[in-house]
């Protein structure tokens, strides 16, 4: 219901079809309201009395259409429709001719329409900007009113369904969503979705009951009880009324019933002086009639057919008309009926009230036919067929859409279905992924759960691929991933790690059970027949096992399940290598602990050795690893020494200046597996400060222009032998380049289709933050490479797009962007203002990166150096021209040695 009195007078006048007074009234409205230039009425701030305003002046313009023979599309209705018909003509038995549409009125029909579709646009951005969901359902439900008088059935079912979302069973009881769930109730009943429409009927009546029971204003309270009351006594009795046509006289009794009972219950909440009363007396005398009491609803409808006529009320002289012919003629008073009955369909034609109109048309055909008067009777059957067939039409129609709509929606579901398994599967052997894996194993852990671990390594498999070609080597892929998936049990999990490694999740399994199945699987491939493949280089594989212990996370379990497959690699390969208990343990006092170190190697010859002791529970391998092998015993001094070597207590080094440029020393790398089986005595180790300089900070960037992409996946694999532990970052690449990235690396591959750049490897966790503000359009390749960079060296980023020249109020209205960051990236071309003016809002650190974007006489993006450069501003620093990724870099070091400060 609109908010206000006058509202309410302009919405009555507009349901009784009084479009003159209705148009005075809304005068008086919109005159109340203070002035809005046409520009903002379209915005999505307008207010909401002006939104109520434009959809009241909308469907005021709808009806007038409606009366003219015009749909809201400026095109003329259906010939014959309900609103061009006139009266039937009783004396002569036949339907009047249909009078044409007016061909020269569709300039100002159009336009009309127009003004009306603009309405219902602007205060539908109105109402969508309200963050009162109720005020918006009751938006949404006046305007598929208005859809429903345009004949726009499927978009009056879109408002109302969006409506219904809004409508929350936890709203607090009020008037307003009493009204809007009682209106919503109508309008799903025009769509002939009554067991909706009383279900919403029922629940407008339950929170009027609610409201009125903490309502101030008693007498107010009391009417919408009533009101609502009568509202689900009519759609009670319509109800029953449809299921006797259809011959259910008994179903229709109950219904017939409890809408008498909730007339009754009206007519007890309303006052005398109410006008309601006429509407519950109407339900009330409906449901007499359907009982069969004629007796007692004769007198009753009589009285407020008079009453009607004399209020003006054309919707309530419908309904008693249409009531009292029903009763006489059950009663058996055909003459009278006749009269009255042909009084409803006039009424119910003019204000296009069309269940009423339908249901006065079966009664006056069914009136003629028991008595016999086929020639009366076959006018008033053709229109109510004509009525039948629109609404097959439009039944026809709703299904079509219907279709459509179930149709798009499995073609979603099935989209996102191949979505998930392009996330999840590897393209090759089509087994899990890596990305799968981890979130697999991160759920049995998180349970509680205690899996067994098996990392799988094929051995050689260079060899393989140098020996049969790729496509032999991916033969062998597959063929080894099936044969592990044979071997184990339905459940337990087979997935591709990356390049020949697999992993084996094995729930509820020991390390031990895990070996044995393992040993089983590594004989079976062994002794597989790889001839028919065309390879004849033997295929064997190596295996690690873990199994978690209380308070591991992935990381942890696969790093101790990985650390045995190395061991198993340096002792000879093709054998399987198990680690029973994930701990680490002090070698000082450890009666039973084992220090492994490779055969022939003193432990002093390893540098940093004297400090380190290495201490294994429980590692036990194949019975294959006794056996002689052609490969040399490689050195075992690291293994899983990442996990399982603690270092003696060392005393404080003093900081370094260095620390705060390049941080402190990263963990020692694995060593090569081509090192010498008898190393050499190590040099002493070089200063930390010496150290912490030569390590690698940041990623590995690799500029893809003016390189093929076979040597741009040539410099990813040797920057990713060189630094594993940091990503490989490919900037300015092809889609060739980022498909071929993608395909190779899979699930080690971030990618950024805007920024047409890709990481390699691992990216680290987002440590500080950094926003990136892009000044125009022209400058957002730039922009996004330097926010994929930031974020792949290890920083969360913000965007914001397009806040150049006049452009720059969102960051004015919202500070947070500006202060709420570690650094900013300012990047600009024509607006090459834009950095400082930033640096003057906040006092955060800027990075100014100049873009080539623009007309010619910025001279390749000089100009904006300049600018930037010659900045009066203080803390701003200028990149290259379109050097955005060293942007993205810097940005990300002073995030994170801000955030870790």
């Amino acid at each position: 219901m609109p908010p206000g009195l006058l509202h309410q007078r302009v919405s009555s006048a507009l349901a009784n079809w009084e479009l003159d007074q209705a148009e005075t009234l809304l005068g008086q409205v919109e005159g109340e309201l203070p002035a809005t230039p046409a520009d903002e009425r379209t915005g999505a701030r307008g207010s909401l009395a002006r939104a109520w305003a434009d959809t009241l002046r909308a469907e005021l313009l709808v009806r007038r259409l409606r009366l003219a023979g015009w749909s809201l599309l400026g095109e003329p209705l259906v010939d014959g429709g309900p609103e061009q018909e006139p009266s039937l003509d009783l004396q002569g038995s036949t339907l009047g001719d249909d009078e044409p549409v007016d061909r020269e009125s569709r300039s100002e029909s159009a336009e009309q329409a127009a003004q009306a579709i603009a309405l219902v646009r602007s205060a539908r951005a109105a109402f969508d900007a309200q963050d009162d969901g109720l005020q918006r359902a009751a938006g949404l439900v006046r305007h598929a009113r208005i859809e429903l008088l345009s004949r726009r059935v499927d978009a009056a079912m879109d408002e109302a369904v969006e409506a219904a979302s809004l409508l929350d069973p936890a709203m607090t009881p009020g008037p307003l969503l009493v009204h809007t769930l009682s209106a919503l109730a109508g309008v799903l009943a025009d769509l002939e979705l009554m067991p909706l429409a009383l279900d919403y009927q029922r629940r407008a009546a339950e929170v009027a009951a609610a409201a009125a029971a903490t309502a101030e204003d008693g007498d107010v309270a009391r009417s919408l009880v009533g009101q609502t009351a009568t509202r689900l006594a009519a759609l009670c009795a319509e109800v029953g009324e449809g299921v006797l046509d259809d011959g259910g006289a008994e179903s229709a009794h109950s219904s017939f019933a409890e809408a008498r009972l909730l007339a009754e219950r009206a007519l007890e909440e309303l006052t005398a002086d109410d006008p309601a009363v006429l509407d519950a007396q109407v339900v009330h005398g409906w449901a007499l009639v359907g009982l069969g009491e004629h007796t007692a609803a004769l007198p009753l409808l009589d009285a407020v057919v008079s009453a009607a006529e004399r209020a003006g009320d054309r919707s309530l002289l419908a309904s008693a008309e249409l009531g009292l012919g029903r009763a006489l003629r059950r009663s058996g008073e055909p003459r009278r009926a006749d009269d009255h009955l042909a009084a409803a369909l006039t009424v119910a034609t003019e204000h296009g009230l069309a269940r009423l109109r339908r249901a006065a048309l079966r009664e006056l055909c069914t009136l003629h036919a028991d008595l016999d008067d086929a020639a009366r009777a076959l006018p008033y059957l053709q229109a109510y067929l004509a009525d039948e067939l629109d609404r097959v039409d439009e039944r026809r129609t709703r299904w079509v859409e219907l279709f459509g709509r179930r149709k798009s929606l499995l073609e979603t579901e099935r989209a996102a279905g191949q979505l998930r398994r392009q996330a999840y599967e590897d393209p090759l052997t089509h087994l899990p992924n890596r990305r799968y894996a981890e979130a697999r194993l991160d759920g049995l852990l998180t349970s509680g759960a205690a899996p067994a671990l098996a990392v799988v390594d094929i051995d050689r498999f260079k060899a393989i691929n140098d020996a049969a070609g790729h496509p032999g080597g991916d033969a062998v892929l597959r063929a080894v991933g099936q044969l592990l998936v044979d071997g184990c049990r339905d459940t337990d999990e087979v997935c591709r790690w990356a390049g020949d490694e697999f992993v084996i999740l094995l729930p509820e399994t020991t390390a031990e059970q895990a070996e044995r199945a393992m040993e089983r699987i590594r004989r079976s491939i062994a002794t597989h027949d790889w001839s028919a493949l065309g390879v004849e280089v033997p295929v064997r594989i190596s295996v690690g096992i873990a199994q978690a212990a209380r308070g591991d996370d992935r990381r942890t379990l696969f790093a101790a399940a990985d650390g045995v497959l190395y061991d198993a690699k340096r002792a000879g390969r093709d054998r399987v290598v198990r680690l029973s208990g994930v701990t680490q343990t002090r070698a000082a006092d450890e009666a039973d602990g084992t220090a492994v170190t490779a055969p022939g190697t003193a432990s002093d010859e390893v540098p940093g050795s004297a400090d380190l002791a290495l201490i294994v529970g429980d590692v036990s391998t194949s019975p294959l690893a006794d056996r002689p092998t052609d490969d040399q015993p490689e050195p075992a001094v690291n293994g899983f020494a990442s996990l399982l070597l603690e270092p003696q207590v060392q005393p404080a080094r003093p900081r370094s200046p260095l620390d705060e440029l390049f941080g402190s020393a990263p963990a020692a790398r694995r060593p090569r597996a081509e090192q010498p089986a008898a190393p050499e005595p190590a040099p002493a180790p070089a200063p930390a400060a010496a150290r912490e300089v030569l390590a690698p900070s940041g990623p590995d960037v690799i500029w893809a222009t003016g390189r093929s992409t076979e040597q741009v996946l040539a410099l990813v694999r040797e920057a990713r032998r060189d630094h594993p532990d940091h990503p490989a970052v490919v900037v300015r690449a092809s889609a060739e380049t980022l498909v071929a990235l993608a395909s190779e690396h899979d699930a080690y591959t971030t990618m950024d289709g805007v920024a047409m750049a890709a990481a390699v490897g691992p990216v680290p966790e987002s440590v500080g933050r950094i926003a990136v503000l892009c000044a125009s359009s022209g400058d957002a390749p730039i922009a996004a490479e330097a926010a994929f960079v930031a974020r792949v060296t290890g920083a969360e980023v913000v965007r914001v797009e397009d806040v150049g020249g006049s452009r720059i109020r969102p960051l004015l209205a919202d500070p947070s962007l500006l202060s709420d960051v570690d650094c900013l990236i300012v990047v600009a071309g024509l607006d090459a203002a834009l950095a400082s003016v930033v640096s003057g809002l906040t006092e955060v650190p800027v990075v100014a990166v100049p873009t080539s974007a623009g007309q010619a006489n910025t001279f390749g993006g000089f100009s904006a150096l300049l600018t930037m450069l010659n900045s009066a501003a203080p803390g701003v620093v200028v990149s290259n021209i379109d050097n955005g990724w060293s942007a993205g870099v810097f940005a990300a070091r002073i995030a994170r040695r801000t955030a870790r400060d």
